[in-house]
């Protein structure tokens, strides 16, 4: 082999791991309507589980219950903190949109907590219909698929989707990721 063939193929950079999955998940995706599907219900789901780790009950700590830190502390800070680190390890752009997502979701999760104070349904059970709904929905929405998606696939899905769906709004403006 020339040089220059050597070189040439040398410049062809390795696809990155995140790159791989999402072209997994593109070519589990091709039906149009589950693609609908996925756009409004991993953003649901994923606000549903936050919410759900969100109220599960933390130990009181006597020195952050003082200082009136004890309301930013709960198992949903842990978990998104895991799952910020799992993205930012994948593409670092996209895991940034993401916390900036899980902001929003916390605002409204926070609104729940007050609306289930004020007499309102709890979380707990808004969170599990929006669970539910929203995962009976991908589901059903992996079943149009032609070819039949493995259920392992189906939840590595549920783990990236949200940085899948901040990846065509980047791709769209021309950001990279």
């Amino acid at each position: 082999m020339t040089k220059t063939k050597k070189r040439q193929k040398t410049q062809i950079p390795p696809k990155r791991e995140v790159d791989v999955y999402f072209e997994t998940l593109a070519e589990q995706s091709q039906n149009p309507i589950n693609r609908v599907i996925q756009y409004v219900a991993i953003p649901v789901f994923s606000f549903a589980v936050l919410g759900l780790v969100w109220m599960i009950p933390f130990p009181e700590i006597g020195f952050l219950k003082r200082n009136g830190y004890d309301t930013f502390l709960n198992w949903g800070s842990f978990f998104i903190a895991g799952f910020v680190y799992y993205y930012l390890r994948l593409a670092t752009t996209l895991s940034y949109a993401v916390l900036l997502t899980v902001g929003v979701f916390s605002f409204f999760i926070v609104r729940l907590e007050y609306v289930e104070q004020s007499g309102g349904p709890t979380v707990w059970f808004v969170c599990s219909v929006l669970l539910l709904a929203s995962f009976l929905a991908l589901y059903l929405g992996k079943r149009m698929e032609r070819n039949p998606v493995p259920f392992s696939n189906f939840l590595r899905m549920l783990v990236l989707g949200p940085i899948w769906l901040w990846h065509f709004v980047f791709k769209k403006l021309n950001v990279p990721y």
